[in-house]
């Protein structure tokens, strides 16, 4: 079966044909949307200083177009691509360390020119998964102070700012703060949304 589907592979590369989409697709109306999706992953320590930060990201498409129509894309023109020494890097360059691409993509224009050119499969899929690891751009910055006046007592106290546009809105905001698992009760004390303690987990749920 991992044969035959290699085989199937090289002959669409060598033929162009295109296995993943109809070429008799018809709308009344010719809609594209895209969805920029990113995870950010944080770590760090408890006098608040990164231990480490990533960013997942995936560029998801809804694509409801007519025929076979080919679609393109630019990327930032800072973008490097697995760090490469021969390109002068930038302060704020976007450097991803992994790129996997949706198989419609032409991974040839990519290479020359950074361009995402494609003719899309027919409704919902995923174009692009991306992962950076440096110059990132933390949407919030998190203050923490943690002290232990007693053997059996803890004392955390956080500050969280956005960092963002002031025009733009976070929702859903929600910090998990882990307590010791010998926690027996928890007295939370917030300026802004509700904060309670969650035992089963061992969290501290502040929305």
């Amino acid at each position: 079966m991992a044969v035959r589907e290699d085989s199937a592979k090289i002959t669409i590369q060598a033929t162009g044909a295109i296995s993943w989409r109809r070429a008799d697709v018809k709308y009344r109306k010719n809609e594209a949307f895209v969805d920029v999706i990113e995870t950010v992953n944080l770590l760090m320590s408890k006098e608040g200083s990164v231990l480490r930060a990533d960013v997942d990201g995936q560029i998801m498409m809804r694509a409801y177009l007519s025929g076979t129509p080919e679609c393109k894309f630019g990327l930032n023109d800072k973008l490097v691509l697995e760090k490469r020494s021969d390109r002068a890097k930038a302060d704020n360059a976007v450097e991803l360390d992994d790129c996997q691409f949706h198989q419609c993509v032409r991974l040839g224009k990519f290479d020359s020119d950074r361009s995402i050119s494609f003719i899309p499969p027919d409704g919902e899929f995923e174009l692009m998964k991306y992962r950076s690891t440096t110059n990132i751009n933390l949407p919030f910055k998190l203050q923490t102070h943690v002290v232990e006046p007693t053997k059996s007592r803890v004392e955390y106290a956080i500050h969280l700012k956005a960092n963002f546009d002031p025009k733009l809105n976070a929702n859903d905001v929600v910090l998990r703060i882990p307590t010791p698992l010998n926690t027996i009760s928890v007295n939370c004390k917030v300026q802004v949304g509700k904060a309670k303690y969650v035992p089963a987990d061992n969290v501290i749920i502040w929305k």
